[in-house]
């Protein structure tokens, strides 16, 4: 499959100095990427989940207090927006691109999704085999966070904190700028595959 195309140039526009020229060739140079990858990977993702999918890309991109921010495309089970559900997401940051499986403190039904996230906590971490990932919710959009065992502790955790008022969950696989400028579309397909077991229970409770 094709490389997504992102260089080291690309990246470096998160850094601009000032947010309105930092927006201005965000929207010039990444956002009609994420476009046009959000469109030609719905139909990849139903076909490997056997679910419908319909893109969306972010209006706004998250920035902290200066410069470092992210923007990205994500994938929904709705036409009409993404953040009522759990939703699949791929970032792109100065710090490099993130698969990523997301809820937002908005999301629809949040409460028991963490109370289900916590009774299938011991499932999941069967289903995750080992694997490593890595938790977004607060990171800096500078320093990849590191990668935590998929166990039954974590799910244990997210499920907690999506219980919250203000919970949220984010979660995924990062590449930082070697990789990411080299990436292909097999591979991240594959990373959202390997979150395929938490998207899952994610859609369960639409």
């Amino acid at each position: 499959m094709a490389s997504l195309r992102f260089s080291r140039a690309d990246f470096e526009v998160f850094s601009i100095e000032g947010f309105s020229a930092r927006m201005e060739k965000i929207h010039e140079l990444i956002r009609p990427r994420l476009m046009r990858l959000g469109s030609e990977l719905a139909p990849e993702l139903s076909r490997k989940f056997e679910l419908q999918f319909f893109p969306h890309v972010a209006k706004h991109m998250r920035a902290t207090v200066s410069p470092p921010a992210e923007t990205w495309t994500a994938w929904g089970p709705s036409p009409n927006g993404y953040k009522r559900y759990g939703y699949l997401a791929l970032c792109v940051s100065g710090a490099g691109i993130h698969a990523r499986a997301v809820v937002k403190a908005e999301a629809n039904r949040r409460v028991e999704l963490g109370q289900m996230l916590k009774s299938k906590a011991s499932a999941l971490e069967k289903s995750f085999r080992g694997t490593r990932i890595q938790r977004y919710e607060k990171w800096d959009c500078i320093n990849l966070p590191k990668r935590v065992p998929a166990d039954a502790e974590l799910f244990t955790a997210l499920g907690a904190a999506l219980e919250k008022k203000t919970g949220t969950l984010d979660v995924g696989f990062g590449w930082g700028l070697r990789d990411a400028a080299r990436l292909d579309r097999n591979e991240v397909l594959d990373a959202f595959g390997e979150l395929e077991p938490l998207y899952r229970l994610l859609r369960a409770v639409e």
